[in-house]
């Protein structure tokens, strides 16, 4: 009996090329960063008190780096290359800070395809409404790769 997968799967090695991007706007609203401090139990001052944060460089609160990462993490496993990818590389630059209820535009593009390591490298840039430049990323990505088994059933 053969398995059959009825999800979609992302784009393959063979299918991605040097050039291909994608762009996708988010803005960080109160409740992303209400779920990520509940589910994270992370108490920094620095992501919600505005008291707090009001005495620091920053002057506002900000939104925390993971949760950045979690969206361009997110946007990975969706969109480019898609279902059944896997970060296996990721670096990441903030340029500056960012508030809350800013909207992002993050701009996705491959810049290498590598056959032989089966990674694909995709650069991120983010800006803010104002187009600044907020933050730069690089993922190391390896593509869904499903491969065919034979599923033997044992009876009894």
């Amino acid at each position: 009996m053969m398995l059959n997968f009825t999800n979609k799967i992302g784009k393959t090695i063979n299918e991605l090329a040097e050039g291909q991007s994608i762009s996708m706007t988010e803005t960080i609203e109160d409740q992303q960063l209400l779920l990520y401090l509940g589910l994270t139990n992370d108490a920094n001052p620095l992501f919600i008190q505005h008291d707090f944060s009001r005495h620091t460089e920053y002057e506002r609160p900000i939104v925390p780096t993971v949760m950045l990462m979690g969206i361009i993490s997110s946007t990975v496993s969706k969109h480019l290359p898609g279902p059944g990818s896997n970060i296996v590389n990721f670096s990441f630059n903030l340029v500056q800070p960012i508030y809350h209820y800013e909207t992002l535009t993050f701009h996705f593009e491959v810049i290498k395809v590598d056959k032989m390591k089966d990674v694909v490298t995709i650069s991120i840039e983010a800006h803010n409404y104002n187009e600044q430049r907020v933050l730069d990323s690089v993922v190391m990505v390896r593509p869904p790769q499903l491969i065919e088994e034979e599923v033997t059933e044992f009876n009894e």
